[in-house]
């Protein structure tokens, strides 16, 4: 059944979108430049250097400006071995369709599993590489996927089926992840509670997310396919995630019956409707959004509008921000306390750098005489300012660790 329509739940759906993100991340910033916020403030005179260092930092990785764009699939490349390109050459997909489901199926189940692993965190593959963080994370997941870990089917290992993710365990993860009393890793159990919930997700929706009987995340490819003639939008992308998929999401804020995701509260952002004090970010669902946009290209769906979507507020694009001057805290000492995912200091640093990243977006294409068409924000965040983030901190930091400290509970960043 249909939900029917209330001023309340419209009110709640215009939180789930990146122009949503974009404006009120534009409001905040404008609030802070009148100095009304409490936690930070942004030092403007140091933002050409930040442009300058995300340069730098592009000519250094992709000297021709070949630029990819900022997705999931580049962590499966690490150590210049392409390892999603092996599994497909091995796969017996029968043809692109079946081969965009097992795209989607590893590609949602591996950024699900992508936030922060903790500084002690290490994964061994089988080449004997030792990976950590984000790209350690993705090939445990792939391994995973590769090995049949989320498929129901022996024979048919390369999928993720509902009920496979419904009733993982944190113990299949521990084992997949190689974690251990020596090698912690973040939100083990939330991770596989996002999992669980993913399956009960595709579960409860057969009309989005199955072909028959075989209800999987995958499914979402042949739904946003049955919308389209040739193409579609990013933003249409991630607002058909945000829908179909907010409720995979621990229960946080909603409104209207409406789970709204990562949303989170400040008070200075006014509006005369019950989204008044709300922020959203979508950080992980924008960061899958980008990551489907190749699996339905390769299905001969084009992918349009890529720039609605916005900057990924995490910690190497925030702290790109924090490490050069650009976005400094009011008070010095904060920078030294562990701060939970809805505090102020944390919100407003977040809304600051989603801003802040546009904003250095039209710099570098200023400094590189491209336009947004020749090089989109997907490609500023891969190629600059994700990459600078990371930079920066082993710079600054011997373990690399990023200028903020937060509790992370597996499901945010």
């Amino acid at each position: 059944m249909q939900a029917v329509a209330t001023p309340l739940r419209d009110q709640a759906l215009s939180l789930l979108s990146a122009r949503a993100v974009r404006e009120r991340a534009l409001r905040i910033r404008a609030l802070c430049e009148q100095g009304k916020l409490q936690h930070w403030r942004i030092d403007a005179s140091r933002l050409e250097a930040v442009a300058d260092y995300v340069v730098a930092t592009i000519f250094d990785n992709y000297p021709l400006l070949n630029i990819p764009f900022h997705a999931r699939w580049r962590h499966f490349t690490v150590g210049g071995h392409d390892r999603w390109a092996a599994l497909q050459a091995k796969a017996r997909w029968k043809d692109t369709a079946e081969q965009a489901r097992g795209a989607f199926d590893l590609v949602i189940v591996s950024v699900l599993l992508d936030a922060g692993a903790g500084p002690d965190w290490r994964y061994k593959d089988a080449r004997g590489s030792v990976l950590t963080r984000s790209e350690g994370l993705a090939i445990a997941s792939l391994d995973m996927f590769a090995a049949g870990a989320f498929s129901s089917d022996a024979n048919d290992p390369l999928r993720a089926d509902a009920e496979r993710l419904r009733d993982l365990s944190a113990d299949d993860l521990r084992r997949g992840f190689q974690v251990s009393e020596t090698n912690p890793l973040v939100g083990l159990e939330s991770r596989a509670a996002l999992l669980n919930a993913l399956g009960r997700a595709c579960l409860d929706a057969p009309d989005i997310f199955a072909r028959k009987d075989d209800a999987r995340p995958g499914g979402l490819f042949d739904h946003l396919a049955a919308q389209v003639s040739g193409s579609i939008g990013a933003d249409a992308v991630l607002n058909a995630l945000l829908r179909h998929l907010g409720p995979v999401w621990p229960s946080r804020l909603s409104l209207g019956g409406i789970p709204l995701g990562d949303t989170w509260r400040h008070p200075a952002l006014l509006t005369d409707d019950e989204t008044s004090g709300l922020v959203p970010f979508h950080k992980l669902s924008q960061w899958l959004a980008y990551s489907l946009i190749e699996p339905l290209q390769a299905a001969g769906i084009e992918v349009t509008g890529i720039d609605a979507l916005t900057g990924l507020p995490e910690y190497r694009n925030g702290g790109l921000f924090v490490d050069l001057g650009a976005l400094v805290p009011i008070d010095a000492s904060a920078l030294g306390e562990t701060h939970n995912v809805d505090s102020l200091f944390i919100v407003e640093w977040r809304v600051l750098t989603v801003a802040l990243l546009d904003d250095i977006a039209g710099r570098v294409r200023a400094r590189l005489e491209l336009d947004a068409a020749r090089l989109p924000l997907a490609c500023v965040l891969e190629g600059g300012t994700w990459l600078a983030g990371r930079r920066i901190a082993r710079e600054k930091r011997a373990d690399g660790s990023p200028p903020l400290k937060i509790v992370s509970d597996g499901t945010v960043f």
